[in-house]
């Protein structure tokens, strides 16, 4: 008989690769808006998967931890380094900065891919994660672009982008634990109101508002909610982990 729990999350996972290689789509045609609007949605299937994995009355196989973690590769990994090294607009002032650009582009797909290659070995045994995970990671630098190269709410800092992916780069690979946002997770809500902050974001600059309009000033609002959802999660997230909780759940 089929499990329709684990044919759910096989789907969930597909829908993950396909917004990670949309989105790579839209940063190579220039709008980087849509392509994060899509890595954003992608973290969405990433929590699905594991959430239907965990329902099937199968256990968690090593293939689809390898699917999921190609998914991720793709979706957390690839298509946010097109989105460091890539600059379709303000491209005069990224120029100056562009080997250094596609070089952390690099670092951070090195971390990510070496991150996820560990969770897929022996990774998954634990009940959190070590470093940032991949999806968290790609929603700071969502953050960070917002801010400081597109749509540039604080106008346009190459430097100050770069800054912040050498951060992040390290930050996922560091051996930091960081929980699992699951049930009983005191950061659940605060991450679940991240998630839409950034979704209302995103859509609303698909609409080009003009600066101080009310539509604007939402996705502004929308962009420090997400500034602060990310802030939390990497900072007070280290705090809220039990190294030693009662009965440990792998990861599907």
């Amino acid at each position: 008989m089929t499990d329709r729990w684990r044919v759910g999350a096989n789907l969930a996972t597909l829908a993950n690769a396909l917004c990670g290689v949309g989105a790579i789509a839209y940063v190579l045609a220039g709008n980087k808006l849509w392509a994060m609007f899509l890595i954003t949605a992608a973290i969405g299937f990433d929590g699905l998967d594991g959430l239907l994995s965990r329902r099937s009355a199968s256990s968690g196989s090593s293939f689809g931890r390898t699917a999921d973690s190609v998914a991720d590769g793709i979706t957390f990994g690839l298509a946010p380094a097109f989105l460091i090294a890539v600059h379709t607009s303000n491209a005069g002032l990224w120029t100056p900065w562009e080997t250094l650009a596609v070089a952390l582009a690099g670092a951070y797909f090195a971390a990510a891919i070496g991150r996820l290659v560990y969770f897929t070995w022996r990774g998954f045994q634990r009940p959190y994660f070590l470093g940032v995970p991949t999806p968290e990671a790609a929603l700071a630098l969502t953050v960070a672009l917002l801010f400081h190269d597109t749509p540039a709410f604080q106008t346009v800092q190459p430097l100050a982008v770069l800054i912040g992916v050498a951060i992040i780069s390290v930050m996922m690979v560091v051996p930091v634990p960081y929980p699992k946002i699951r049930r009983g997770s005191i950061l659940r809500t605060p991450m679940a109101i991240t998630a839409v902050a950034a979704a209302i974001a995103l859509v609303l600059l698909q609409f080009h508002p003009a600066t101080g309009s009310p539509l604007f000033l939402v996705a502004l609002g929308a962009s420090y909610s997400l500034l602060l959802g990310v802030a939390a999660y990497y900072l007070l997230g280290p705090f809220t982990v039990d190294r030693h909780p009662p009965s440990p759940t792998p990861e599907a």
